[in-house]
């Protein structure tokens, strides 16, 4: 999960490196060029790791159904359409088994913001409790969930624990577990499934399939970014995401300061292709002229 640290700014010692990127995407929101859309869109995508083609009319992807699926991880997220898509997978019957793990962590506040605003779900109570527990209540008592089905992990504050405590309680629940269907905040996707890979690197004979319910992808309108997304529940803000893909990038890459085996070995490795790259580097680029060169980027925190 991402947190955001202090970040010295002259002037305002006390600014964070979140309120800087902020404010910097809201000043050159209305300066956002097609070409810049288009590498937003591009690095999102590389992301949202998807093993599966785009949802039909069901709200799920083709093909879903006939996959072997044991159980289903769903990591604690803000973004209530991943909860969703879970849901409709047990509901439809493409698994039996949803484990749910997420605590109290970066995106928990903002969950707790999403719920409350929902026209259904802001009875469920969210004050002090853990992502894992939100979540849960929302199935059990919106989607129509049977206890039976759920195993939740509330502990977990991110990616690393939630692959490590996702599989301690499965060795618990002594059920075998071949094919595990991972569902993460898009932005999130590929660097949860490199994490699970990499916890779960002695059990060769249990595989990873990826679905982060949709790809997030934004456009122009009228010179300004939105979403280019209808019928999706429980967005990010537009400036968290764009914090999102900006902080993703330094993580994946396996060097001294990734995440990677040759870095902080989170995660296991993944190549980084150089179309990615290439637009990534755009964005930071366009992102730092805001504030007058590089060495005023803002720099979310790689914990």
């Amino acid at each position: 999960m991402i947190s955001v640290v202090p970040f010295a700014h002259p002037g305002d010692p006390a600014r964070t490196s979140k309120s800087l990127l902020t404010e910097c995407y809201m000043d050159q929101a209305s300066h956002f060029t097609p070409p810049l859309v288009t590498a937003l869109n591009d690095v999102a995508g590389f992301l949202a790791l998807n093993d599966f083609g785009p949802r039909g009319s069901d709200q799920l992807p083709a093909g879903i159904a006939a996959s072997p699926i044991d159980c289903i991880i769903l990591a604690g997220n803000c973004v209530l359409e991943t909860a969703e898509g879970a849901f409709r997978l047990i509901g439809r019957g493409t698994c039996t088994r949803l484990l749910i793990s997420g605590g109290i962590g970066h995106a928990t506040e903002v969950l707790r913001q999403k719920v409350a605003a929902h026209s259904d779900y802001q009875t469920i109570h969210t004050e002090g409790r853990a992502e894992a527990h939100i979540l849960a209540d929302i199935g059990l008592n919106f989607w129509g969930i049977d206890r039976s089905s759920l195993l939740i992990e509330p502990d977990s504050t991110n990616s690393g624990e939630n692959a490590k405590f996702s599989r301690r309680l499965h060795v618990d629940s002594s059920q075998p577990m071949k094919t595990i269907l991972l569902i993460q905040d898009p932005t999130m996707q590929r660097r949860v499934d490199a994490t699970f890979r990499h916890i779960w690197r002695d059990r060769p004979d249990v595989s990873f399939l990826n679905w982060p319910t949709f790809t997030p992808r934004v456009r122009l309108v009228e010179d300004e970014v939105q979403f280019n997304l209808g019928g999706i529940a429980g967005l990010w803000p537009l400036d968290r995401f764009l914090a999102l893909v900006i902080g993703e990038i330094p993580r994946l890459r396996d060097d001294s300061d990734g995440y990677g085996p040759n870095g902080k070995g989170f995660i296991a490795h993944l190549d980084i292709p150089k179309r990615i790259e290439k637009a990534y580097a755009c964005l930071q680029e366009a992102l730092a002229e805001g504030f007058g060169n590089r060495s005023t980027m803002p720099r979310p925190s790689l914990a």
